[in-house]
């Protein structure tokens, strides 16, 4: 199976179950759907292997068109930041979590070949620490081919919306040089999407 354009969506959803629901019920047109501050609840109660009574089982939303892709946390404090779906006519290009490569909860990092060559995806969520940046910015890594970068980068300036910002966003020095870093990096001059939007409304 070779690909030669991909639709995808991204919104952050502010943790609620209804619209990623929503998301994956009626957007299938879609071939990936990127989803920032995803729900990350009490699924049901499953037996313990160490407790008599049950433990929580903690998930996101699910649906059968759709493949998901996110970290699991190593606890409630640790909840993903970040996740991905696939639309499932897509199976066959390999999509895999590359956690090997960068294993944190804001950002997620997915392969998948087409036309026999290997290809990324990244989703992120920048929080008010700017910790996605940051991270990508300190981070070496070994990648070619990265298809696409883009999220929630929580940036707000007048240059993308100037109704709600007013004005430049004046930037720390301290920011503006993790900003410069990250697009410096040389395994991110490559086709990227750095999308800033306007904060609370979504593209696709």
């Amino acid at each position: 199976m070779i690909v030669k354009n991909f639709k995808i969506f991204s919104q952050n959803v502010h943790k609620n179950s209804l619209i990623v629901n929503t998301i994956l019920e009626t957007q299938d047109q879609f071939d990936i759907i990127f989803i920032q501050e995803p729900p990350w609840s009490e699924i049901c109660k499953v037996p313990s292997s160490s407790d008599c009574e049950e433990e929580s089982l903690m998930g996101t939303n699910h649906h059968p068109n759709w493949l998901s892709f996110t970290r699991i946390p190593s606890d409630r404090s640790d909840s993903p930041s970040v996740i991905a779906y696939i639309n499932i006519h897509l199976f066959s290009l390999r999509f895999l979590l590359r956690k090997d490569i960068i294993n944190h909860r804001v950002i997620i990092l997915i392969s998948f070949v087409n036309n026999h060559v290997s290809y990324f995806i990244m989703n992120m969520y920048s929080d008010s620490f700017h910790s996605a940046l940051k991270y990508l910015k300190d981070t070496e890594v070994n990648i070619d081919n990265v298809f696409l970068m883009t999220g929630d980068f929580n940036i707000r300036d007048s240059l993308w919306d100037f109704v709600r910002c007013g004005s430049h966003w004046g930037g720390s020095p301290q920011m503006d040089s993790e900003i410069s870093g990250l697009v410096e990096r040389p395994w991110l001059q490559l086709m990227c999407c750095a999308v800033c939007l306007p904060h609370g409304r979504n593209f696709g």
